[in-house]
């Protein structure tokens, strides 16, 4: 049994998340401690557990631990894990409801059952555009279109947008299992050919969308940056509001993202996601900082050496990049100098 310590490094649900994919793949059985330590609430939360639940299900895992706060969990694959229809609820791991991201549930599952035999449809409810986690815009936009690049066989549909603290989203993911990893080799982004600007709210007028995006492409603009804009008004379980840019460079993509809430006019919220944009550009990195540790684990599991430069070498990162080589599947490498990782598959 490989024993993890949760608390290591940034001690996030990363450490837990890539800690369950990896168990899943390779069969091993895993005893994680000090489950998200370094959180002002330690232990495991709505999404988390929903995650943990998920990918024992899909490997028929017996399970030590999963309950709501619980710091300690054991996790042992009964099975390979099995392509089927699944349906993973966020907002039934505690009473009253979540809105907890199933962006980091559906990133849990997706490797184990890419690589697995045969098709799966998942149905996932929850938050899908919450704060401090992938929204289902980045995973539709940016995250899977580079992971199919790498073999990766899957699509997102969203039924219905969940914003915090209500939820109440859905998204439907589809995965063609069978595949092969290949590696991936991101060291020059190329031209910025566009940048991508979804203004959306659920149960609010239509001027709040318009606003959010008439300031987005004017601050782009000016940045002398190509746009094309899209405003939404769609209908959800509550209010909610968000604004989404996706740039397309030549070799590579990005997203970033601001949340509408009380007291932050429209103009404000485009104005955070377009900061975080600008910032990202002006490196000159193909990869930011979040899309760098979402992918050591496909690089790791593929056959080839695989190569790409980062915005920023993050806790994140290097704590991802711990977790992985305790399974002695790969050799990862981190150049804090020039932002290059280098991940090298060691195993079968």
């Amino acid at each position: 049994m490989i024993e993890i310590d949760g608390s290591y490094g940034e001690g996030g649900g990363q450490v837990l998340r890539t800690s369950l994919s990896l168990a899943a793949i390779t069969g091993q059985p895993i005893l994680i401690t000090g489950i998200r330590a370094g959180r002002k609430k330690p232990g495991l939360a709505a999404q988390h557990l929903t995650a943990v639940r998920a990918t024992a299900r899909i490997c028929n895992a017996q399970l030590r631990g999963d309950a709501l706060g619980s710091m300690v969990l054991e996790f042992i694959p009964g099975s390979a894990v099995q392509a089927g229809i699944y349906t993973f609820d966020v907002s039934k791991a505690q009473q009253g409801g979540s809105a907890g991201a199933i962006a980091l549930v559906l990133q849990t599952i997706l490797l184990p059952l890419a690589l697995a035999t045969g098709s799966s449809q998942i149905i996932l409810k929850g938050g899908t555009h919450v704060n401090f986690s992938p929204t289902v815009t980045y995973i539709e936009q940016v995250y899977l279109p580079i992971l199919q690049r790498m073999g990766v066989e899957a699509k997102v549909k969203l039924g219905a947008w969940g914003w915090y603290p209500q939820g109440g989203g859905e998204v439907e993911l589809q995965v063609d299992g069978g595949g092969k990893l290949n590696e991936i080799n991101l060291l020059e982004r190329g031209d910025l050919q566009q940048v991508r600007v979804l203004a959306v709210v659920t149960e609010l007028p239509s001027h709040i969308p318009q606003r959010m995006a008439n300031r987005a492409e004017s601050l782009l603009r000016e940045a002398h940056l190509k746009v094309a804009v899209q405003t939404l008004r769609e209908r959800g379980v509550a209010p909610g509001a968000g604004i989404f840019l996706t740039a397309e460079y030549q070799n590579s993509l990005t997203g970033f993202g601001g949340f509408g809430r009380l007291r932050l006019s429209a103009e404000t919220v485009a104005e955070i996601a377009c900061q975080q944009l600008l910032k990202f550009h002006q490196t000159g990195a193909p990869v930011d900082e979040h899309l760098a540790d979402q992918l050591l684990l496909p690089a790791a599991l593929a056959s080839q050496e695989s190569q790409y430069r980062v915005a920023e070498v993050s806790g994140h990162l290097t704590t991802n990049a711990a977790v992985i080589e305790q399974f002695g599947l790969a050799q990862i490498t981190v150049n804090e100098v020039e932002k290059i990782v280098s991940v090298m598959r060691l195993t079968g």
